[in-house]
């Protein structure tokens, strides 16, 4: 036995009746809350996009056409290093230097190292006795033949008595200077005489000479030894 469908209150009779939903399904639902939220953030993202492409667009436009590289017609070499064309410089390795030009260059080898001289037996001064009174009677008559006061003769005593103490055989070790006048190396005084060694007089006539071409007087020897410390 069939029943006709019941129509709900409130509907016409001549409204058509509701259709009866088959078994297992349900009715659509309209969008809520959720689905109404991810479109609000959709639009939001869109509005973002299209203002930060505005923004961009509109620095493009501000910025210095002319701030960056421009291209050119012609083009002038610039003199990046002071009008010299050509660099040095130094490396380590088997490559001691180096020329670099804008079109090449140019490596030379790293010379071999010379061979150290062998060095020779350590010199020591002869033995002598040193007689300071007998050199400094034959400097005074020295001092006087070049035509120098006795004032310069007292500067000349001072300054080889801090050198030397008028020892003929004076010896300093740490340096290398010799005999009364302190030469260095000793052997220079050999342009004197041979005897440079012991001889007194042909210490003293050298020494004489390098405070005369150097500076002048014994006197302006002895103002630079106590300037500096040494003439």
């Amino acid at each position: 036995m069939s029943s006709a469908p019941v129509r709900p209150a409130g509907m016409r009779r001549d409204d058509p009746a509701p259709r009866p939903r088959p078994h297992g399904t349900t009715a659509a639902v309209a969008p809520g809350r959720g689905a109404r939220t991810a479109g609000r953030v959709k639009q939001a993202a869109t509005v973002v996009c299209a203002f930060a492409a505005s923004v961009s667009f509109l620095l493009v436009n501000i910025v210095d056409p002319y701030s960056g590289a421009t291209a050119s017609a012609t083009w002038t070499p610039a003199d990046r290093f002071g009008g010299q064309s050509v660099q040095e410089f130094a490396v380590d390795g088997e490559v001691a230097a180096a020329s670099v030009a804008s079109e090449g260059y140019l490596v030379e080898e790293k010379p071999e190292p010379e061979p150290e001289p062998a060095e020779s037996a350590a010199w020591a001064p002869p033995a002598v006795v040193p007689d300071p009174g007998s050199a400094q009677a034959y400097a005074a008559g020295a001092v006087a033949a070049r035509g120098w006061p006795s004032t310069e003769f007292d500067c000349l005593v001072a300054l080889w008595n801090k050198e030397s103490g008028w020892r003929v055989n004076a010896y300093n070790a740490s340096s290398g200077a010799y005999g009364i006048p302190q030469a260095l190396p000793g052997s220079k005084m050999a342009t004197a005489g041979a005897d440079w060694e012991t001889n007194a007089a042909t210490q003293i006539e050298w020494g004489l000479g390098y405070i005369q071409g150097r500076y002048g007087t014994p006197c302006g020897a002895w103002g630079h030894s106590q300037s500096v410390g040494w003439y």
